[in-house]
């Protein structure tokens, strides 16, 4: 049995969710432990800072009426865990794992730690496949291969959350006899008419069947809001790498959990960094993405779409910009196409899959998606071009090729961008084959005379 503290013989101070105390026994970093207050009303915490003489206490449960005199902890002499089994799709939990939807715990087949699986490098495979999210501009410009993690920048008012729920509802694998799916949602810092939103519009599409969801309230301590994410992958790490399962983990919104992480920070008296904002929010939000990935030994795979709002729209900013040195690419919404109506506003030009090439053409989607997503991209980068120049001198000083890149592009955000409902990939091609042909054979430099005449054409060439 480990030993129980009284907090009145070894208590610095109380403030908030936090209890600052002197370090009388051997504990470890992030152990679990429950806080007894006088009211008799146990409250879960960890171990959130320790050096050789203190330690900080975080109080993950509400500490109204907690006071330090009558208070007492018990550890734990493990860290925080999570019990996980079979029967976890269609649950919907709190932060720290434990059952909004009124039924009875699950019965656990495993107990997990909540910081991650520890994986060799060496055991980890290339990410191959993909997984479609039935988004043309994901799909077909930018395809989510499966073990990636591709984060997804948007700005505030930009309609990201309708766009994470409609890829929670959406996304399949195209091959499902190599396995099953299944998708861990979770929302950080929602408000309650957001949670609530995300769970109707899941369980009316009879999506939440093959789904996991996390809600953290903005309501909710700094401290549960830091853990949120953590409880959530290790059920996709369980669901992925015992059950073998292809786990989609969709987390919105990951600004939130910067946000409390420096607020956490702050709390703890630690020397701030950029903006504010800790030193080592890197290696935190490492520890978080990097939990993504295949493994040689296991079928299944995890997959992460982190979604975050660019503070003051500034892409530079800390959260994005760490962000992306950890996470493989980007898909970027944009407020110019969200003010013109086109949705999903998702401009393909900054966006980027960098393990896009490993998960498409011949043996896993089509052999003539890597051409058509090239061609589609070279000319709407041309269209950007041209805009530019016609804002400058008129469309009347362009020449007739340049003209038909002003058409090309219109097509391009109002075909293929825009979309009124789900596609599959096979439905996504055939729109860029024929937004293509808008443009002469001499301008798909990057298609072959085959593919031009089978799918640009049908059969009738354009000089």
């Amino acid at each position: 049995m480990r030993p129980r503290l009284t907090v009145t013989e070894v208590a610095e101070r109380h403030e908030g969710p936090l209890l600052f105390l002197k370090r009388t026994t051997d504990v470890g970093l992030n152990e679990s432990l429950t806080v007894i207050g006088a009211d008799g009303i146990e409250r879960i915490g960890r171990i959130a800072t320790l050096d050789d003489e203190h330690m900080i206490v975080e109080v993950l449960d509400s500490t109204s009426g907690l006071g330090v005199h009558g208070t007492s902890i018990a550890l734990s002499g493990e860290p925080l865990c999570f019990d996980v089994g079979p029967n976890m799709l269609g649950r919907v939990f709190d932060s720290v794992g434990r059952p909004l939807d009124g039924q009875v715990p699950i019965p656990a087949a495993a107990r997990m730690r909540i910081d991650g699986m520890t994986i060799n490098p060496a055991r980890r495979a290339l990410p191959r496949d993909s997984i479609e999210t039935g988004v043309t501009a994901i799909d077909l410009m930018n395809t989510l291969v499966r073990g990636q993690k591709l984060p997804l920048f948007s700005a505030s008012g930009l309609p990201h959350d309708q766009l994470a729920t409609e890829i929670a509802q959406g996304a399949r694998i195209r091959s499902e006899a190599r396995g099953e799916f299944a998708v861990v949602f979770v929302g950080i810092g929602v408000s309650h008419d957001v949670s609530e939103r995300f769970r109707a519009s899941m369980d009316e599409s009879g999506a939440l069947d093959h789904t996991l969801m996390f809600l953290n309230l903005a309501e909710e301590s700094s401290a549960r809001r830091l853990l949120t994410p953590r409880y959530a992958l290790t059920a996709a790490e369980y669901l992925a790498f015992e059950e073998d399962r292809h786990v989609l983990v969709i987390m919105t919104d990951m600004t939130n959990y910067c946000e409390a992480l420096r607020e956490v920070s702050a709390s703890h008296g630690e020397i701030p960094g950029r903006k504010g904002f800790p030193g080592y929010m890197y290696s935190d939000l490492a520890t978080l993405f990097e939990r993504a990935g295949c493994l040689h030994s296991r079928m299944g795979t995890l997959t992460q779409l982190p979604i975050l709002t660019l503070p003051g729209d500034d892409i530079g900013h800390p959260i994005p910009d760490l962000t992306g040195y950890i996470t493989e690419g980007q898909i970027v919404l944009d407020r110019g196409l969200n003010r013109r109506n086109v949705y999903p506003p998702i401009n393909v030009l900054p966006s980027l899959s960098r393990l896009m090439d490993y998960g498409i053409g011949e043996g896993y989607t089509h052999a003539d998606h890597p051409a058509l997503a090239s061609q589609l991209y070279a000319a709407y980068a041309r269209t950007r071009r041209v805009r530019v120049l016609a804002s400058v001198m008129g469309e009347e000083g362009l020449s007739d090729t340049d003209r038909t890149y002003l058409t090309f592009g219109e097509k391009f955000e109002d075909e293929l961008v825009r979309q009124p409902a789900p596609r599959t990939l096979e439905q996504s091609m055939a729109v860029g084959w024929q937004v293509l042909a808008a443009l002469p054979d001499s301008e798909l430099s990057r298609l072959s005379n085959e593919q031009i005449a089978t799918h640009v054409r049908g059969g009738k060439s354009r000089a």
